[in-house]
């Protein structure tokens, strides 16, 4: 009875999914991935380095077996995201009933329905953050499992699911900490049998982990001056990102999409006021520990998982912000823990008053609830999301690009040209200068659009697209040769050229 309320709840709330479509990198990761059509693309999920993204290869995997049921139906990618979330929050609650935490339904229904989630239930490339957290559950209930009646053959089910949890997401690298936090939590003793147990899945977290930093850094290309942080940097960002998780976990108020980017200065002393609170705080747990073991589990836990996405590492998303809510899908779950823990073994009164202790959870949920279903419709599609992140992060470029693309799309090149300046100014980039000519080009002014395009090969001279570009403009105006010379650098670069552009400008220029 309760486990089916939990369910339709859960499914109320995102309902909207339902009018969802593709949004950012959706078509990188599904639509436009041709590992999901061709015929040796299985192969190539698992052995070979042409993944568009990470090294994700059971999460391209189910978009390969979707892609055979429902085509490039949104719609299909969307309720599978929601029903293995829907089967993360059941797990969540069993996970802390066998830990013999009360209540556990709680904690569940919060992972459920916090609009802190919404960013991986929502976004179709999010499957990895879904599908990861389901096994990484399933490792530790394996694994609790063993730790019970000492079956072998638990033990085998927990590093089996483990590698899954691996495969779909290599942040989950962190799980060997988890189970010593439990082993911990329960009072077990870490002996030499135990660390030879968990000694696998540390040696197969820290195989995958390196791949993932090699990857991220000459696949990703998270190298150069935007990536290049000291030590002191990187400690600042992770001091303030732990502290802005928390907050957004507490107060889940204007979420966006892409949050604003926030400047690193060592020598300034107030960035270092987030990592002396995180000191004072880590005093204060210490001090009151003999309240129980969770109020020092949850907060370990929280930080321990956040680790990869804390800039210890550098990230890909880093050019454009050092946070987003989908890095601590599961990390959430310790707060969560330890709060719904506090309501129900701490609060006296609430215990006391039956009246209390119903109306305080339904309050909590249901405002949680209103909040997902709001922040779900963000989702609808790419318009719509680069729009509401606007709305709550005026200076993010990436909103800006993405804007002027789609109105770029659609013809409306004046609206395109303002977002790709609005970028120009607060970051320059030699994209950003070629997408400002094209559409000045399409717009007949010629000059200006030469001009723009030059000033992207004065920051990228090798790309290739820049140099195509700019010989469609001066092709419009009338500057042949010019044209037929960027052209030309194009063709020995090896870079497809438009047939009927080649045919039409030989034409007018023929090739000596």
């Amino acid at each position: 009875m309760a486990a089916g309320a939990f369910i339709l709840l859960t499914l109320v709330v995102y309902l909207p999914v339902i009018h969802c479509g593709y949004v950012w990198d959706d078509d990188a990761y599904v639509t436009a991935n041709p590992l999901l059509t061709d015929a040796n693309g299985l192969k190539r999920i698992w052995f070979s380095f042409d993944s568009p993204s990470q090294y994700f290869p059971l999460v391209y995997t189910t978009f390969r077996i979707e892609h055979a049921f429902w085509g490039f139906d949104p719609l299909g990618y969307h309720l599978v995201n929601v029903l293995i979330h829907i089967i993360n929050a059941l797990l969540v609650w069993l996970v802390l009933s066998k830990l013999g935490i009360r209540g556990a339904w709680l904690a569940g229904a919060i992972f459920a329905l916090h609009p802190v989630n919404v960013e991986s239930v929502a976004w179709i490339t999010e499957r990895k953050n879904t599908l990861s957290t389901l096994f990484y559950l399933l490792t530790i209930i394996a694994w609790l499992r063993y730790e019970e009646n000492s079956n072998h053959w638990y033990y085998k089910l927990a590093f089996g699911t483990f590698a899954l949890s691996l495969f779909a997401k290599t942040t989950a690298c962190m799980l060997p900490f988890t189970l010593l936090i439990l082993m911990w939590l329960k009072g077990l003793r870490i002996n030499r049998q135990r660390i030879g147990d968990i000694a696998p899945f540390f040696i197969m977290a820290g195989i995958m982990g390196t791949l993932t930093v090699w990857w991220e850094r000459h696949h990703q290309g998270t190298y150069g001056e935007e990536f290049s942080f000291s030590a002191v940097e990187r400690m600042l960002i992770a001091g303030r990102a732990i502290w802005f998780y928390l907050g957004k976990l507490v107060w889940p108020t204007k979420l966006s999409f892409s949050y604003a980017k926030w400047g690193i200065n060592a020598a300034d002393p107030r960035q270092y006021v987030w990592v002396a609170a995180l000191i004072i705080l880590a005093i204060a747990i210490w001090r009151y520990r003999k309240i129980g073991k969770g109020l020092m589990a949850a907060p370990i836990f929280f930080v321990i998982t956040l680790i990869p996405m804390l800039g210890f590492f550098s990230l890909y998303t880093f050019r454009y912000s050092f946070v987003a809510d989908h890095y601590q899908y599961v990390a959430c779950l310790g707060p969560i823990a330890l709060f719904s823990w506090i309501i129900f073994r701490k609060w006296r009164w609430a215990a006391a008053d039956y009246a209390i202790r119903f109306a305080l959870p339904v309050l909590i949920l249901g405002t949680l609830g209103v909040l997902t279903w709001q922040q779900t419709h963000i989702y609808m599609d790419e318009e719509t999301i680069w729009t509401d992140t606007l709305a709550k992060n005026p200076d993010s470029v990436l909103a800006h690009d993405n804007l002027g693309t789609i109105l770029g799309g659609r013809g409306q090149y004046e609206e395109s040209i303002e977002h790709y300046k609005a970028a120009l100014r607060i970051s320059p980039d030699f994209e950003t200068y070629q997408n400002i000519g094209v559409n000045l080009s399409s717009l007949g002014n010629y000059d200006a659009a030469i001009e723009y395009l030059n000033k992207a090969l004065e920051l990228c001279p090798n790309s290739p697209a820049p140099h195509f570009n700019l010989a469609v403009a001066l092709y419009r105006k009338g500057d042949y040769a010019a044209s037929w010379k960027e052209v030309n650098f194009c063709l020995q670069n090896g870079v497809d050229v438009d047939p009927s552009f080649l045919a039409a400008l030989s034409e007018k220029m023929p090739e000596p």
